[in-house]
């Protein structure tokens, strides 16, 4: 009975693929409160977090500039500022379906 559950477990349980690069600033408050909620995340959903200072480079302060977090799921911005928990499940279960699909 527990491996059947497990495998219905694992087939349902979403996979992703997906790189997370979060944009932040040293002293940010939201920026502190983005990494957290994307590390427990992980827990739930794999996926690669890179996470960078935007005033490392002029190009990035200029893109992000004070909209920090900025969080990119596969190259797009999805987020700045806050991180909405509601939207961010959507995305990442709509991706996993879509790329479950491919």
């Amino acid at each position: 009975m527990l491996t059947r559950w497990w495998r219905w477990w694992r087939e349902r349980r979403p996979s992703s693929d997906a790189e997370v690069v979060l944009f932040t600033r040293a002293g940010c408050h939201l920026c502190e409160e983005a990494h957290e909620f994307l590390h427990a995340e992980q827990a739930r959903l794999p996926f690669r977090l890179v996470v960078r200072d935007v005033d490392a480079s002029p190009e990035t302060r200029h893109e992000y500039g004070e909209c920090v977090p900025v969080v990119l799921v596969d190259g797009r911005v999805r987020f700045r500022g806050r991180i909405d928990p509601v939207l961010w499940r959507r995305l990442m279960r709509h991706r996993s379906r879509g790329s479950a699909g491919s």
